[in-house]
């Protein structure tokens, strides 16, 4: 498996999913997170302030949550969220170029692929734990479930429409090691 990314994710089973443009949604949304009993984080590269906000958020709740950076979409953003803190670098794809990157960070890495020639791809590239994004666009659990007998040794952590009241479809399959979400935070 990829550099300890399933080791680092694994016993979370749920993975928060964060959009934040300022320090005081930070602020909301791990202290939602810690109350709930989260311990890890996943803030994506969607806004200007993401990178600023994985570093303050690993320096004023680092001891408390595992901090990632999610829509890594470019070789210098795996660069960048590792000099930000990130903890591990999650991407909705893969390219040779970006997979190199985030490999070449040290940090846990979790590219994404929903087709068979993707997930076919990425085993040629060594990669055994594979985002599933935005998964209820893709086939959702159902998708999922086929390809556990066709990709044995692959497994996924699906993100994109993941409701608490769907979660459990995504867990109880065999081919999958975690959830991505954001209905914990709304």
């Amino acid at each position: 498996m990829q550099n300890g990314i399933l080791t680092l994710l694994q016993p979370f089973s749920i993975v928060p999913v964060a959009v934040l443009n300022t320090e005081e949604q930070a602020d909301a949304a791990c202290k939602r997170l810690l109350e709930q009993g989260y311990a890890s984080m996943e803030i994506t590269l969607r806004t200007q302030r993401a990178l600023d906000l994985i570093r303050y958020v690993k320096t004023h709740y680092g001891a408390q949550l595992c901090v990632g950076a999610g829509t890594v979409c470019q070789p210098a953003q795996a660069e960048a969220a590792a000099k930000a803190g990130a903890e591990f670098l999650v991407s909705p794809g893969q390219t040779e170029a970006l997979v190199l990157a985030m490999k070449n960070t040290g940090l846990p890495y979790l590219p994404g692929a929903v087709s068979p020639s993707e997930i076919m791809q990425s085993q040629e590239r060594g990669l055994g734990l594979l985002k599933f994004f935005p998964a209820h666009l893709f086939g959702g659990a159902a998708a999922l479930s086929a390809y556990a007998s066709v990709f044995q040794s692959v497994r996924f952590l699906p993100t994109g429409g993941i409701e608490e009241a769907t979660k459990q479809d995504y867990l109880s399959l065999p081919n999958v090691v975690a959830v991505g979400g954001s209905w914990m935070l709304k």
